[in-house]
């Protein structure tokens, strides 16, 4: 099965969030589902996706969930399922389904999937189509996770997703590569030319920008979730973050220390544009807006405080979410 670093880093971080989402979403519901759909080759993600609810058997016990794969360009895909499908619990459907992400509606309403909670991945090789992620926010119970070649963000809020993050990752190459897979497209450099698929190359930096990751969802902890996970998979993989409306910023390493001053500078420029708000709000702003986790925002926000730039409702300890932050004159 071939792999290459694009598909390596969607991999782990589907895992790691659903590895989140799943325990939450079956304590919430008796009954959830995983819906799954790649433009061309899954790199490893399907079967991957069902061990981690094997792993999860115990939670999974006494509920019903249902798995939709769609991924046309892996012809391997049954065989490599099927010895995967018999660790997971009788309580586990799994359904191979025709077609890529376009065929995703259709799948999830056969699946009935309305009024219970629902987690949609999407690899995608051109924009994210409004009935695709109208179906993926299955009215209020549906959050996504998807890989494309440009910004899903106003695409994501037309679909229902009052929430809405994305990065761009930017993968390291190895030295002395003459081209690198980027999902789905390759970076080949030769004879001063870039053909970039869901990329471009950063040539100065030796890395390539594969795409924009995006979220949707209604939560708050979902957000953070996705957040942490994309750190965790940056620092193990090597994978540095951009925001994709500031393409010519210098791409975030998460592998180290990461300095907050750029951070503290765009919430003392939140505040003082729109007025004193809650920590909660300032958080989820970091969230939507930046490539930070919700805890650097609370860093930034103690920093503020300490030069004196903002003042907050209570004199000492702990920022709660409903305290109040006010930039001082």
């Amino acid at each position: 099965m071939p792999t290459n670093r694009t598909a390596d880093f969607l991999r782990e971080l589907l895992v790691r969030h659903l590895a989140t989402w799943l325990p939450t979403a079956l304590h919430r519901s008796r009954r959830v589902t995983v819906a799954l759909a790649w433009a061309g080759a899954d790199g490893g993600g399907a079967e991957a996706v069902l061990r981690v609810v094997a792993d999860h058997a115990a939670q999974v016990r006494g509920r019903q969930v249902t798995i939709l794969v769609l991924a046309d360009e892996a012809a391997d895909l049954p065989a490599r399922l099927g010895s995967v499908e018999a660790e997971l619990p009788p309580e586990v459907t799994v359904h191979l389904l025709p077609g890529g992400p376009g065929r995703l509606p259709v799948a999830l309403k056969a699946a009935s999937v309305a009024g219970s909670p629902l987690f949609c991945f999407l690899d995608l090789t051109g924009p994210a189509h409004a009935e695709v992620l109208r179906a993926c926010a299955n009215g209020r119970n549906g959050e996504v996770l998807l890989h494309a070649a440009s910004s899903a963000r106003p695409a994501l809020g037309l679909a229902g997703f009052p929430l809405v993050a994305e990065v761009t990752p930017v993968l390291p190459v190895d030295g002395g590569r003459g081209d690198v897979e980027a999902g789905a497209g390759d970076v080949a450099a030769g004879a001063g030319d870039v053909a970039a698929g869901m990329g471009d190359v950063a040539a100065s930096a030796g890395d390539v920008a594969a795409g924009v990751v995006a979220f949707g969802s209604r939560s708050d902890r979902s957000l953070e979730a996705v957040r942490d996970a994309l750190w965790t998979v940056g620092a193990d993989l090597g994978v540095r973050y951009r925001d994709p409306a500031d393409p010519a910023a210098p791409p975030m390493d998460v592998s180290g220390g990461v300095a907050l001053e750029p951070l503290a500078r765009n919430l003392l420029a939140e505040l003082r544009r729109s007025g004193p708000q809650p920590v909660t709000d300032l958080r989820r702003y970091t969230l939507t807006t930046t490539a930070y986790r919700a805890t650097d925002a609370n860093q930034a926000l103690a920093t503020l405080l300490t030069t004196g730039e903002v003042t907050r409702e209570r004199e000492s300890g702990r920022l709660a979410g409903d305290e109040l932050i006010t930039p001082t004159p």
